[in-house]
């Protein structure tokens, strides 16, 4: 491994640890995530190289969605039966979201169609990069635009949970850890479940493998137990530092206008996200907190984390992710049209 490139982790890793630790000082809701975020995010933006190794990355995705899956118990089971409601909103708020932004995007900051459409998409966040770099969209505006939205959501999120006394006192999950065998075992064959459904060609593939094996183990009984504290706390914390770098290496300059433009579009998403949950919660008497997070347009695996930390139901949270990531692959390129064909 090239020196340069062991530096910038190592500076990572000790810049996202001296984020949490300062967040939880400060006394911010989901620290572990918040705190590296923020911290990351300003050294990136004042020039240091900074990054999160890739198989560490997967690795932490894999921890995620085994976290969720020790949620789902009996009591679980019967509260879906109320879920079918909220899903049906999941495509309507993102075609809202997708539309109120973009034409924001191009009254107000003059955007063309195609890079305020990618630049609006709320969330599916890698392949909205890979449309733009297809099409004739700004690539360098559409990364700024939703890397804002995804560090915004990631902060303030929390943050709206903890103010207005929505989360829960007590977790969703047992308190007891999986025994060290078990907890390997589980991660193994999490990983294998995951290449496969990344081969398939799953969206948030990792995630989703160990989200199916915690499920099957826990609900038959195989497994009991949740994912041990010594490994969830570094895992927020990779995955608060890996949204922080998307700023890495990008100047104050560079980034102005496309980061006003990411920061007021999030602020009516944040808006328009807020009330589809609050009319959710009320009719179908989800928790508001789980719903807040579950239509927060932000990255499945930071939302499904945040869920566990604020003890929202990280399985409905994960759920509703995993549909709007779903309905952007179909509207994505519908509404891009020839765009979507043509660079």
């Amino acid at each position: 491994m090239p020196f340069l490139e062991l530096r910038a982790y190592a500076l990572t890793a000790l810049l996202g640890t001296a984020g949490a630790a300062a967040a939880i000082v400060v006394g911010l809701p989901a620290p572990y995530l918040i705190g590296p975020a923020v911290v990351i995010t300003v050294a990136g933006l004042f020039g240091l190289t900074l990054r999160v190794p890739i198989q560490l990355r997967n690795i932490c995705f894999v921890v995620v969605g085994v976290s969720m899956g020790t949620s789902v118990t009996p009591d679980v089971v019967v509260a879906a039966r109320t879920w079918p409601l909220s899903f049906g909103m999941v495509p309507i708020s993102v075609v809202l979201l997708l539309y109120a932004s973009c034409w924001m995007l191009q009254r107000i900051f003059r955007y063309d169609r195609t890079t305020a459409l990618l630049a609006s998409s709320p969330g599916h966040l890698s392949y909205v990069l890979s449309l733009a770099a297809e099409t004739r969209g700004d690539l360098r505006t559409v990364s700024i635009a939703q890397s804002v939205r995804v560090l915004a959501l990631t902060i303030t999120t929390p943050l709206i949970v903890e103010v207005f006394g929505l989360a829960a006192t007590e977790p969703a999950v047992p308190v007891v850890a999986m025994s060290m065998p078990v907890l390997l075992a589980t991660l193994g064959v999490s990983i294998v479940v995951g290449l496969l459904f990344l081969r398939w060609q799953f969206p948030a593939a990792l995630l989703l493998g160990g989200v199916a094996v915690s499920i099957g183990t826990h609900v038959t009984g195989v497994v009991a137990g949740g994912v041990p504290n010594w490994l969830l706390i570094p895992t927020y914390v990779i995955l608060g530092s890996m949204i922080g770098t998307r700023f890495s290496g990008v100047s104050l300059g560079a980034i102005r206008t496309a980061f006003i433009a990411g920061a007021v579009v999030t602020v009516l998403v944040m808006a328009l996200a807020a009330a589809i949950a609050f009319g959710v919660s009320h009719v179908t008497g989800i928790p508001l907190a789980a719903a807040l997070i579950a239509f927060a347009p932000g990255g499945l695996e930071t939302m499904a984390a945040m869920a566990v930390m604020l003890h929202a139901d990280p399985t409905y949270v994960g759920a509703h992710h995993v549909l709007r990531l779903m309905v952007l692959s179909v509207l994505m390129p519908l509404v891009l049209g020839k765009d979507a064909r043509r660079r």
